[in-house]
């Protein structure tokens, strides 16, 4: 028979805000409910302790709570207890599957990306009292993300795209796979600012877009312009577009090729900065006009540094 610990409270109508932070409280420590005010948690020196903190929490706010050891003698079994307990925590895990399938869509992911997902897993692991089965299926989808963190567009084909000259691209429509990152926002940019102002962008699912007449693609399987040989899509579009005769984008170009590719062939020292700002962007804003537009500025804050940089010599 199964020993549990648990915590009956009574929260005050004021503050409202009360309710959903012991609620928050509660999920975080892996209590599950027995009824509205029980909630209970196997017995340990940890569980004891958590409950303890909160029921502090509660009767400093105004509340009232006790703190109770009990065994179930009948209504309801331990296995059932311990089934509501592996249910939470198979939701966890399943939430966390679904972000890491739609990274596997549209990466590869981030560093970032890929670090935040590995840190909620050991989050649930540790009120994973019971060995839920969906620590399996999220623990597989985050390895397959890993597998693919350097992994990019599958540049092969028996037939290469033709790929226009400097002239033919203006007023074009620039298609790139949706959920863009460090080098698909990066292109962007270069593209509005020194290739095409008058670019019009669209994100779809590189899986099963159909080009059609006026686009060119970037960094996407079959694309006009994407990796080639070790280059990143942005060094690409660089030599493409005929730009190479600027060290500032040079420059840029190098540091986003240590960011997508991490080579080791470039060791700029600047790297790790214009790095934190693109993972602050990305974690900002799903939406991919909008991280273009937000890392914009950065990017022209660094090309005015390596501009100046280059004047000052």
């Amino acid at each position: 028979m199964t020993s549990w610990l648990a915590l009956l409270h009574q929260l005050p109508a004021k503050p409202p805000y009360l309710r959903v932070k012991i609620w928050r409280r509660l999920q975080s420590i892996g209590a599950v409910p027995l009824k509205n005010a029980v909630h209970v948690l196997p017995h340990s020196g940890d569980s004891e302790a958590a409950f303890h903190a909160l029921l502090e929490e509660i009767t400093s706010s105004g509340g009232e709570a006790i703190l109770t050891e009990t065994r179930l003698l009948a209504g309801q079994s331990d296995a059932e207890v311990r089934n509501l307990f592996d249910t939470a925590r198979d939701a966890d895990y399943d939430e966390l599957a679904q972000s890491a399938y739609r990274l596997l869509e549209t990466g590869p992911a981030t560093p970032a990306d890929i670090a935040k997902l590995q840190k909620r897993l050991e989050e649930i692991g540790r009120i994973d009292f019971f060995g839920a089965h969906g620590r399996q299926e999220a623990a597989a989808a985050l390895a397959e993300l890993e597998r693919h963190r350097y992994q990019h567009p599958d540049v092969s084909r028996a037939e290469p795209a033709q790929t226009p000259g400097p002239q033919d691209l203006t007023d074009r429509i620039w298609v790139t796979r949706s959920g863009v990152h460090v080098d698909r926002i990066a292109c962007a940019w270069l593209i509005q600012r020194f290739i095409d102002p008058k670019a019009r962008f669209r994100f779809v699912d590189s899986r099963s877009h159909d080009p059609e007449p006026g686009e060119l693609r970037f960094d996407m399987a079959d694309a006009e312009f994407t990796h080639e040989g070790d280059r990143c899509s942005f060094e690409t579009l660089l030599l493409r577009a005929a730009l190479t005769e600027d060290p500032a984008l040079c420059a840029i170009g190098e540091i986003i090729h240590e960011l997508d590719i991490a080579d080791g062939k470039f060791a700029r020292p600047e790297t790790a900065g214009l790095g934190a700002i693109l993972s602050g962007v990305c974690a900002s804003t799903d939406d991919d006009l909008q991280r273009i537009a937000l890392a914009s500025d950065a990017l022209n804050q660094f090309h005015a540094f390596f501009s100046n940089r280059k004047a000052d010599r």
